[in-house]
């Protein structure tokens, strides 16, 4: 009797006792016993530390703005496994996912896949059937020994870099940089989207034969009164509307995507007015997402000191008001270095433990520890989960002052579960 996708989704977590096994060996046997078919006419990876998913998004509004037909891949989800999947701006049904389980299954006979694996090798499947002029795929960590690099891309993306996942990616951003060039190939475009990246990026991307489009000196962004300018130094301008994403950093993440775009091989699109249409069509759940209320409650998933500074730099540009913060973080993650980002910008910190929803989870204790130690003197209250820190604030919070509620994909999720 064939399972369910709750069933296949726990199945996968018995079939490889390690959560995160780098690698291409295993999966890409995988991948060439299932026919290892073309996931699309044209393939765009998108690698980074900060910003893949608003970039994912954005060229997933831009090429559908085009007419185009668009899958896209993305982790992890907020509230359904099915997110992860995209066609044409529809997620893939729980038939579909299930079908293309029991092909991988049937495939895999007896090499043990993780269960973000199992979900890459889905989505190319489910792509590879569904006739698509473009596929967009997020990367899931690092880039050279992601599952997702078993595909040849025709251009790839790398957002940012910075100090995360350092157990398996190394401990600076060089190293970070290295392993993240991988998603790049020989004679093919490499989008760099930020304007200082670490040279061992451009080293690692020099020596596969990338050719490297780079922020700030191939392309570049110029704010205006209204809107914002898109330069390439071939000469291509492009006048833009502000990006509907909020945040500032969203503009070298639309800068990245257009730059793409542009780069796209053998393709002759209407550039301005598809990334027009993109700009102010895109959204992406829990990236700077207002729920409303008042206080108004807004939910991010940023998890990093990266995206903890772009966090504060968008405090900084907004009315000054009092902030409560809903922060739960990871065990892998750098708590401190979040904290230290935002500062006194928040007035309250409501800790959430996360033990209770993964094994990688802090306690709320640890994360209150790892929070005073750079910011002895923050107030601060301790909660068992999510619920209980964002029934806190609610209580806590005035009118005209603002929930901010961040530091996981496991917060976010929950915080939109509640407020649906």
């Amino acid at each position: 009797m064939s399972r369910t996708l709750a069933e296949w989704l726990a199945y996968q977590e018995q079939v490889n006792v390690r959560s995160i096994e780098l690698g291409l060996e295993r999966v890409g046997t995988v991948w060439q016993r299932m026919g290892a078919a073309r996931p699309a006419r044209r393939l765009i990876t998108v690698g980074g530390t900060n910003g893949k998913g608003s970039t994912v998004a954005l060229l997933e509004a831009m090429l559908r703005s085009a007419g185009l037909r668009v899958g896209c891949y993305t982790s992890p989800h907020l509230l359904h496994y099915n997110e992860r999947i995209r066609i044409d701006g529809s997620d893939a049904s729980d038939e579909a996912i299930v079908a293309s389980f029991e092909r991988i299954e049937q495939a895999r006979g007896d090499l043990p896949l993780t269960y973000f694996e199992f979900g890459t090798l889905a989505a190319l499947d489910i792509f590879a059937r569904a006739e698509l002029d473009v596929a967009v795929l997020e990367v899931g960590l690092g880039g050279r020994l992601d599952a997702i690099n078993i595909v040849d891309a025709d251009v790839a993306i790398i957002t940012t870099v910075d100090l995360d996942h350092m157990d398996w990616l190394g401990s600076d951003r060089d190293s970070i940089g290295r392993e993240k060039a991988g998603i790049a190939r020989a004679g093919r475009p490499a989008v760099v989207g930020e304007d200082a990246p670490p040279a061992g990026l451009l080293d690692a991307l020099g020596g596969i034969g990338a050719q490297v489009q780079r922020a700030g000196v191939d392309f570049h962004i110029e704010r205006l009164a209204e809107g914002w300018r898109w330069r390439h130094r071939d000469g291509t301008q492009l006048e833009l509307p502000d990006p509907a994403l909020a945040a500032p950093v969203q503009y070298a993440n639309a800068a990245a995507a257009v730059a793409a775009l542009h780069a796209l091989p053998g393709e002759a699109m209407a550039l301005r007015d598809m990334a027009v249409a993109g700009l102010r069509n895109v959204r992406v759940p829990a990236r700077l997402q207002t729920l409303g209320g008042d206080p108004e409650l807004i939910v991010d998933v940023g998890h990093n000191p990266q995206a903890a500074r772009a966090l504060a730099q968008w405090l900084d540009r907004r009315p000054e008001r009092r902030v409560h913060a809903v922060y739960g973080a990871l065990a892998d993650k750098d708590a401190g270095g979040v904290a230290a980002a935002l500062g006194s910008r928040v007035a309250h910190w409501h800790l959430a433990g996360l033990d209770r929803d993964t094994p990688r989870g802090l306690p709320a204790d640890v994360l209150a520890a790892q929070v005073t130690a750079v910011l002895p003197a923050a107030q601060l209250d301790r909660h068992a989960d999510v619920g209980s820190a964002l029934a806190a604030a609610r209580a806590a919070a005035q009118p005209g002052e603002c929930i901010l509620a961040f530091g996981s994909f496991f917060v976010a999720s929950a915080v939109l579960a509640e407020s649906n």
